[in-house]
């Protein structure tokens, strides 16, 4: 038996999507890759979201069976309201997945993490044999750091160590990110707090040094991973 939900049926995250129509786009042809009997990994993000509603069209109207790994309560809760059934990382593989990014580079680098779900995001990427990234126009950059800052996951006991270790790094700009619907920081999924770090030179190494910084759960650099961009 179902709930039934009101609240999950009538959700909409899409409500203000910058290049709908772009992201649309490659929306739909992610979501012609899927197969019966496949195990996805389901990104977060805008362009993330259109491609699970254009999985649920597939789902209503071809009987589309697959399973899905979410990496974010936005996503896990559009599945259900998709009737796209969702397990745990804990549980599953992915046997591809998708997401978007903010920034991608010439040699399919990337910044992500403007939602917050990078550390998941992460998980699932360095699982899945084949990952693509949904990625318009306005993504393409000639170097990463060129429009974001770099995205970083910290414990909140640790917050003003990792803040220095950063300098220690490079780091020329880092602000807490600060939550838009409550009062105070952002806090992530898994309860931390997220830095959002600039630095003139983002090196092949910054990824890994930042990881090794104790206090730091994940960043959103996505450095020299197994990717298929699509763009539009």
């Amino acid at each position: 038996m179902n709930w039934n939900s009101k609240l999950i049926n009538n959700l909409n995250f899409g409500t203000n999507i910058n290049n709908r129509e772009a992201k649309l786009e490659l929306a739909a042809m992610v979501a012609a890759k899927a197969k019966n009997g496949e195990t996805i990994g389901f990104g977060s993000g805008s362009t993330s979201y259109l491609t699970v509603l254009e999985i649920g069209k597939r789902v209503a109207n071809e009987g589309l069976r697959i399973k899905a790994i979410p990496t974010s309560h936005e996503v896990e809760l559009t599945c259900t309201q998709q009737q796209i059934p969702t397990f745990s990382f804990a549980t599953a593989r992915p046997d591809w997945c998708f997401d978007g990014a903010d920034e991608v580079d010439a040699a399919n680098n990337l910044i992500k993490g403007r939602g917050g779900a990078m550390f998941k995001e992460k998980l699932i990427m360095a699982a899945s044999p084949k990952t693509f990234i949904l990625a318009d126009s306005s993504k393409l950059v000639k170097r990463l750091g060129e429009k974001f800052p770099v995205p970083v996951e910290v414990i909140p006991f640790a917050l003003s160590g990792v803040e220095s270790s950063l300098l220690t790094l490079g780091a020329t700009s880092i602000q807490l990110r600060m939550a838009g619907g409550k009062d105070g920081p952002v806090i992530t999924e898994n309860g931390n707090f997220i830095l959002d770090v600039r630095f003139n030179d983002i090196g092949e190494r910054l990824e890994r040094e930042i990881k090794l910084i104790t206090g730091v759960l994940e960043s959103g650099l996505f450095m020299g991973y197994n990717i298929e961009v699509v763009s539009s």
